[in-house]
């Protein structure tokens, strides 16, 4: 029997993981954290949404390990973090061409 994962009716890791990274601005707080760590309010304006969602998601990600809060610098990936952030990469590289195709 496969353990559940919190957010998943399946107990399916990747499910819960496609729900968390389908949630409105993980992506984008992901990325934004993809080279410095960024404090709470330099993340809201990156990103461009409510202060509430931008704590909400921040949570979240704390939550699933992704995201970790350094009192020093701020909001930083974790190395859970930047290994899903290089699954990414590759995204990028071809989207890069994909824009230039249309």
């Amino acid at each position: 029997m496969v353990k559940r994962v919190r957010g998943s009716r399946t107990g399916r890791p990747i499910m819960a993981l496609l729900d968390l990274l389908g949630r409105r601005w993980v992506l984008r707080i992901v990325w934004e954290l993809r080279e410095n760590p960024r404090r709470f309010r330099e993340l809201q304006d990156a990103i461009g949404a409510s202060p509430t969602i931008v704590n909400s998601r921040l949570a979240e990600l704390r939550e699933a390990k992704l995201v970790e809060l350094d009192a020093d610098s701020g909001y930083r990936l974790t190395a859970l973090g930047k290994e899903l952030l290089s699954l990414f990469l590759p995204l990028h590289v071809w989207a890069d061409k994909w824009a230039k195709a249309i």
